[in-house]
């Protein structure tokens, strides 16, 4: 496990170590982008996508592969069941297997905007998704990395910050709100998968990115920041 912190070099170290890897293994080469709800991993897939060009990158964001489920189920099960159900990782896996196999995938995200979003009945959108093999696959979100999906990832990283600028970028997502306890929901099923079954050493690269008082990723990956 590689760990880096360094705020200006880690956009530059981390794509730097993905052409070396372009050149050495056979495409596309997939990575995963794992961390905490709130540390950035959608700004550095973007950032990460505008950098390596014209390396061609298709990023698959991980949300779109939530599970749903009402408070009452989530409270019945254990924080271990939640942990395994927040993201259908198995649809995950298909839809992976079928990029690579087939150079196309395409599946229905669920909705975030119905009503009935936290319900048993799982809302999904109907025009359905679509990615294409690129050179790079980036599958960014919490869960990404889990071994039911490693067999599939040549890159596993785990972004972290401090938990009070997480707790600031997460506030500024989400609004001064708990979303009906779902925030403390998600927040426990994290905390489970990150002790137990993907601590911080079963990543291949940690980015730890330490500046406080500010959004890190927003400073960070921002394009004026990294030199081209």
């Amino acid at each position: 496990m590689d760990q880096h912190g360094s705020e200006r070099a880690t956009l530059e170290m981390l794509n730097s170590r993905l052409r070396t890897m372009l050149t050495s293994r056979e495409l596309p080469l997939v990575m995963a982008i794992d961390g905490r709800s709130g540390v950035g991993k959608s700004t550095l897939s973007a950032a990460i996508a505008r950098d390596l060009m014209p390396t061609p990158v298709t990023v698959i964001e991980g949300d779109t592969f939530f599970m749903g489920g009402s408070a009452e189920t989530w409270s019945s099960r254990t924080i271990a069941e939640n942990a395994d159900r927040v993201i259908d990782w198995r649809r995950q896996r298909d839809e992976l297997k079928q990029l690579l196999r087939d150079g196309v995938a395409t599946w229905l995200e669920f909705d975030w905007d119905a009503e009935s979003w936290d319900s048993d009945i799982v809302p999904l959108k109907t025009q359905p998704l679509s990615a294409n093999a690129a050179s790079v696959v980036v599958l960014e979100g919490v869960y990404s990395c889990r071994p039911e999906l490693q067999d599939l990832i040549d890159l596993k990283v785990l972004l972290t910050v401090p938990e009070e600028v997480r707790l600031a970028q997460l506030l500024e997502r989400e609004g001064d709100t708990d979303q009906n306890g779902w925030v403390s929901r998600w927040s426990a099923a994290e905390d489970y998968y990150f002790a137990h079954i993907m601590p911080e050493e079963s990543f291949d690269l940690v980015l730890s990115l330490d500046r406080t008082g500010h959004n890190p990723a927003d400073k960070i990956f921002a394009e004026d920041d990294v030199d081209q």
